[in-house]
């Protein structure tokens, strides 16, 4: 193995426990397939494993493994105790070198309120790791970080057997890099609350027509029952390749992996500058570039998209105004097009004021019209009457960041938790007054797509 250059460094962590220290070790490597390297976890890690790549392709994440997590169910208090944690484990950290940061990546769940049991019962409202094994590929170049938090008089003897384990990680992802994977076979679908769903839109739509909502997403889940157990690399594999204009995540949890390859970006924060998307409103894809065409001037002229977009970015723009020194954002809409459906796309930018950081924006911006509704506090009430299932982290933000501040956070929409032999995929659509049943359930089999297909689901074009 192939080792360019080595920085080590121990830090004081502030206030975790008594006489705890953050020890952390970059090296540079050439050559490593970051799906192979995740790979290379799957006996002793299964279960503490992280995957991230931007839309991009400029940067990408895996963990191997827990230094530490970060969780907790402290309801709308969630994302200042995430902040809170991080700050103190890693106030002494080096700042202003990319390749050394430590990264802190996870989600928060859509709706601490929502208790409804399923196959996130128990999962908690804020769950983030750092990872004991830490890979960034970014400007072709490729960095494998070892974090441990431990006693000094413990450290020593645990960090060789770290180095050991981890060179044995690198080993086997370079020789395992070219494996190839097949897709799962189903042997059964079925639709959860396929019927509460369909009377759901006609409830909600009755409460807008009331003025009592203006939107309502409303959300639904789909099931598949594999022939045997699927692996998360087997389906890691399937979304790297078929969606790559997309952000790519999978979040392991026990036995749950979540993934998902999800097209829009909630906020970025880069040496304090923030981004975020507005996307909103959706159709589908032409079978050829003229169709393709006709549906995309479809979308950019239809008022009821065109509503639901402008929701999304009379908000966005709001929560930049008042994060924000300065903020940019265009005259009107574009075609963000993907592989299955073209959406409605607003890219907005601004210089953070002193106090805003990536996690305020995240909590602010949470949920955004276009994955809860508005107004937000009436929409959300509506959700919580009208939408049976429990959303877990679908819909929600998930992403990282590191030391200094700078990270990325998606909304995980596109996106479905595998767990053992089953997986549950999710897809919503906003409600308006005229809304319609059957025209929102086909719109969901439309958003299905991408993550039945990576499943090895039969897709009707």
């Amino acid at each position: 193995m192939q080792q360019k250059w080595y920085q080590a460094t121990e830090v004081e962590v502030d206030s975790l426990g008594q006489n705890l220290h953050f020890y952390m070790e970059t090296i540079e490597v050439s050559r490593l397939s970051a799906l192979a390297f995740y790979a290379a976890g799957e006996e002793r890690y299964k279960g503490e494993r992280f995957y991230w790549q931007n839309r991009e392709k400029t940067m990408t994440l895996v963990g191997l493994g827990h230094a530490h997590t970060i969780q907790n169910n402290a309801k709308n208090d969630r994302f200042d105790a995430v902040e809170a944690e991080w700050k103190s484990i890693t106030k002494n950290c080096v700042k202003g070198q990319a390749e050394l940061q430590p990264i802190l990546f996870g989600g928060f769940t859509f709706d601490p309120q929502n208790s409804v049991n399923g196959e996130w019962t128990d999962f908690p409202e804020a769950y983030f790791a750092l990872a004991t094994y830490q890979l960034v590929l970014r400007d072709d170049k490729a960095f494998v970080s070892i974090h441990l938090i431990a006693q000094a008089t413990q450290a020593e003897e645990q960090f060789e057997a770290l180095r050991n384990e981890r060179n044995q990680l690198i080993d086997a992802a370079q020789v395992e890099q070219v494996k190839m994977y097949a897709k799962p076979e189903i042997t059964n679908y079925f639709e959860p609350y396929k019927d509460p769903y369909l009377a759901s839109i006609d409830q909600v739509t009755a409460l807008i027509k009331a003025k009592q909502a203006a939107k309502v997403v409303i959300a639904r889940s789909l099931a598949l029952q594999f022939k045997e157990q699927v692996t998360s690399p087997q389906v890691l594999a399937q979304i790297i390749d078929e969606q790559p204009e997309s952000y790519l995540f999978g979040l392991e949890w026990h036995d749950l992996l979540f993934f998902g390859a999800s097209p829009e970006r909630l906020v970025k924060v880069e040496s304090g500058r923030a981004y975020s998307s507005c996307v909103a409103g959706s159709i589908q894809r032409g079978k050829t570039p003229e169709e393709d065409e006709a549906y995309g001037q479809s979308l950019l002229n239809d008022p009821k998209n065109g509503g639901e977009h402008q929701y999304v970015v009379d908000m966005i723009a709001d929560t930049f105004r008042k994060n924000c020194v300065e903020m940019t954002i265009p005259d009107g809409p574009r075609l963000l097009k993907i592989r299955d459906i073209q959406h409605l796309y607003t890219p907005v930018e601004g210089q953070l004021n002193d106090e805003a950081t990536i996690l305020q924006l995240t909590k602010h911006l949470h949920p955004t019209p276009a994955l809860g509704g508005v107004p937000r506090i009436e929409a959300m009430s509506a959700i919580r009457k009208y939408e049976p299932m429990n959303r877990g982290l679908y819909a929600a933000p998930i992403g990282w960041l590191d030391a200094e501040g700078n990270g990325e956070f998606a909304v995980a929409i596109r996106s479905a938790a595998l767990i053992k032999d089953k997986a549950y995929l999710y897809a919503g659509g906003g409600i308006v007054a005229d809304s319609e049943p059957q025209s929102e359930y086909e719109e969901t089999l439309v958003k299905f797509r991408p993550m039945l297909r990576a499943l090895g689901g039969q897709v009707h074009e």
